[in-house]
């Protein structure tokens, strides 16, 4: 009889950590997706270096290195809560929302195709009357708090939306339109300008914003010039300017479908094995 309760209290006390397990990962996995969508990810993926080295300091006996670690590890809560306080925030509304558990989709290859197009045709468009515009388009690293600075769109994206917001003497011709995969996210939004001293006096407002949105974060940046009509592209803290459809396609392909590609390469090779 006992020995029959002790086993019955081993198994539910299995299952029961084995639910903690799996409700604990569900919402790390949650979390790291939630920081994804921001700048935060550079710093998490900075506070994992700092774990790293803090384990191989332990693990090789490297007792100065390893007291610098701990330290670094131990101030390290309260500043996470500083450094993460918007993405805190985020997910405290969320949360509220009932929307942390939200179910995320990935866009596929044909959707990238589309959003590709349509971004060079509102350009090319753009260029050849000379009206100035500034898209950019995101990557991993997430935009949210770029995009809460203009005004939602959230709209399929098309070259006529494109070419619509940019019209000159409209409200949202000024600033910045972000897309997030094949949606046109937000349209007058606010970027980072960047301090690079060596940026050429020819290159305005937009190339700068262009330029320093593309330092801080993956994303790919492309502008129009309203006074040459010349097309720009920049990405990695670089600039690429006077670029033809052709290149400018070229680009946008090497940056987006080509990883698609080689994950859906990736993906059929799994399956076949």
């Amino acid at each position: 009889m006992e020995w029959g309760f002790l086993a019955e209290f081993s198994v539910m006390d299995y299952l029961t950590e084995i639910i903690d397990i799996l409700l604990v990962t569900l919402v790390i996995y949650k979390l790291i997706t939630l920081i994804r969508g921001t700048r935060a990810v550079q710093l998490f993926k900075g506070m994992m270096v700092i774990v790293a080295g803090w384990l191989l300091s332990s693990f090789f006996g490297l007792k100065t290195l390893s007291w610098l670690m701990s330290q670094a590890m131990t101030y390290g809560v309260l500043a996470v809560i500083i450094i993460f306080q918007p993405e805190l925030r985020r997910a405290l509304e969320q949360l509220g929302r009932g929307r942390l558990f939200a179910r995320t989709n990935h866009l596929d290859e044909e959707k990238m195709t589309t959003a590709i197009n349509e971004t060079v045709k509102a350009v090319q468009y753009l260029a050849k009357r000379r009206i100035g515009a500034l898209i950019v388009l995101e990557k991993e690293t997430g935009l949210n708090d770029y995009i809460e600075t203009g005004i939602a769109i959230n709209g399929q994206i098309s070259s006529e939306l494109l070419i619509n917001i940019f019209i000159p003497n409209t409200p949202l011709h000024d600033g910045a339109v972000i897309v997030r995969k094949d949606q046109v996210k937000a349209a007058g939004c606010y970027l980072p300008l960047s301090e690079n001293p060596f940026i050429s006096k020819e290159l305005g407002t937009r190339h700068r914003a262009a330029l320093g949105i593309s330092e801080v974060t993956d994303s790919v940046s492309i502008v129009v010039s309203e006074e040459t009509g010349q097309i720009s592209l920049s990405r990695n803290g670089e600039v690429y300017r006077d670029l033809s459809e052709e290149k400018l396609l070229e680009m946008l392909d090497e940056e987006f479908r080509a990883p698609l590609a080689n994950a859906s390469f990736w993906m059929r090779g799994k399956k076949h094995g």
